[in-house]
């Protein structure tokens, strides 16, 4: 079924709450030979449709789009409009006249409709969730009706497919908010990206994501308003480092405004996750990048056990090589032994620990690979020329 373009219009001056510049309702509805009072809004939801779309050809979009249509068409006994809101989104704007109207009554019928669109579209090889917003007789204020339909839908975040949401109000949380994540987890994350310990990054970011969502389940925007802080903090590291604050800001921009429309946790998370990949990837040294695959292969192993005590062998044996040539290969392309890269390396991250928390000297020690506070207290002045406590200070002035 093709959409009428005098349908499409009024559905939108209705759903944007711009026909109050456009005439009276009644006027518009005789511009439209429109003859019904729409109440209530459906937002309809293709289950997965970004995963589905890739790599089809432009006629399955609109197939798949004609069979969501007819199955709403098939599925509703009420008077009712529709209009494609986003690709893959169908609004239906439903006459429901109810006597009287109440919050129960309209619940029980706007259910039942929605369970038969459910059916309908699955039959035809299509599941959709379906978000429903208030009942509103004023047609002047149906936009409201509109926006709690997709604000409804937020709550799909953590959840699966063909499922149904009605509109709730929420209300206001009293007391003092606190993060689920201790400064000590946001520093271990972002010096993991200062190292450009990729892979380490990325598996600690998922832990911190996964902690978040065990928080927020019942709180998608809390829980999107701290997953952003944290990509955030990631990009604010690599742009202290001398990336170009230009080309790091406005991808950063970019990012930030798609990660607020995504509406599966798993493909958050997945979207988060390879932007902090990219972002690991602006602290890779310059004399690495033209590496040999065995150095590279080494340095990465470093960073991904930087905590646990490394020896030479260990590495040698994992990159397939005796421990002769490895030695002898790492100082030529790097300037520095591998012990020496490895202190390094931990220093480095010492430094973040140092700057962004309160932790003792100690804990930070132990945080970075060193076991004992007092060799880990030489090493660092070695490469910093100050003590851990002097730089601190430093820092902190």
């Amino acid at each position: 079924m093709k959409q009428d373009p005098a349908q499409a219009t009024f559905s939108h001056l209705l759903l944007s709450g711009t026909l109050v510049h456009e005439g009276s309702f009644q006027e518009m509805q005789e511009a439209f030979g429109i003859g019904m009072h729409p109440q209530v809004v459906m937002v309809i939801s293709i289950d997965r449709y970004p995963d589905l779309v890739i790599g089809k050809p432009f006629q399955w979009r609109m197939e798949i789009g004609h069979q969501v249509v007819e199955g709403v068409c098939e599925a509703v006994t009420v008077p009712f409009v529709w209009v494609w809101v986003a690709e893959g989104v169908l609004a239906v704007l439903l006459q429901l006249s109810l006597d009287p109207p109440s919050e129960r009554t309209c619940k029980e019928v706007t259910e039942r409709i929605a369970r038969q669109i459910q059916k309908h579209c699955k039959v035809r090889g299509v599941n959709v969730s379906i978000g429903i917003g208030g009942y509103y007789d004023n047609p002047y204020m149906l936009h409201y009706s509109y926006e709690e339909a997709k604000e409804s839908m937020v709550d799909r975040f953590f959840q699966g497919n063909s499922l149904i949401f009605h509109y709730e109000k929420k209300t206001g949380k009293s007391g003092t908010w606190q993060s689920p994540l201790a400064l000590e987890e946001r520093a271990e994350l972002v010096a993991r990206v200062r190292i450009g310990d990729e892979e380490g990054a990325v598996t600690y970011l998922r832990t911190l994501l996964e902690k978040l969502a065990q928080t927020y389940r019942h709180d998608v925007n809390m829980f999107k308003s701290e997953a952003v802080e944290l990509v955030i903090t990631m990009s604010r590291q690599v742009l202290e480092s001398g990336a170009n604050a230009a080309v790091i800001l406005s991808e950063n921009a970019r990012f930030i405004q798609d990660l607020y429309v995504t509406i599966r946790y798993d493909k958050f998370v997945q979207k988060v996750c390879e932007y902090a990949r990219r972002l690991t990837q602006h602290m890779e040294p310059q004399h690495l990048t033209s590496a040999s695959p065995v150095i590279r292969k080494a340095v990465r192993y470093l960073k991904e056990n930087l905590q646990r005590r490394i020896s030479l062998e260990e590495v040698a044996q994992y990159c397939c090589v005796s421990v002769y040539h490895l030695s002898h290969l790492f100082k030529r392309e790097t300037g520095m032994t591998l012990i020496d890269f490895l202190n390094k390396l931990r220093v480095e991250k010492a430094m973040h620990f140092l700057e962004a928390t309160d932790c003792t000297i100690q804990e930070i020690a132990y945080f970075v690979g060193f076991q004992d506070a007092n060799y880990f207290s030489r090493t660092f002045k070695k490469y910093v020329k100050r003590s851990p406590s002097a730089y601190r200070r430093a820092k902190l002035c």
